[in-house]
């Protein structure tokens, strides 16, 4: 599975201040926080894990859709359409919101 390089590069500027960020490759590209998946790009849509907690609001965001990346929906994870990270802000909010949920989660 191929991924974004420009949404990707977008992703790497937002975490350009964190230190403990790593990219994995596996198949498309994720970003790290403290070992946690906190953020990803599969083919030109953003992966988002957002938590349980925030789940169902994010889903009411304009172009976020469940992750069904198996066929079966993960709970706590959205994927969210080009369209719905287009601005810079839009961007921040999604990122924000993974990294606000990954930090509650203990480092691996």
């Amino acid at each position: 599975m191929a991924y974004d390089e420009g949404v990707a590069e977008w992703l790497r500027d937002a975490f350009t201040n964190r230190k403990d960020v790593n990219k994995k490759m596996f198949g498309s590209i994720a970003f790290m926080v403290s070992g946690n998946m906190c953020c990803g790009v599969v083919n030109d849509t953003l992966m988002a894990r957002v938590g349980p907690d925030r789940y169902e609001a994010a889903l009411k965001k304009p172009q976020a859709r469940k992750m069904d990346f198996t066929g079966k929906p993960l709970k706590g994870f959205v994927y969210v359409a080009p369209e719905g990270f287009e601005s810079d802000n839009d961007l921040v909010y999604w990122v924000k919101l993974c990294v606000d949920f990954v930090a509650t989660l203990p480092p691996k």
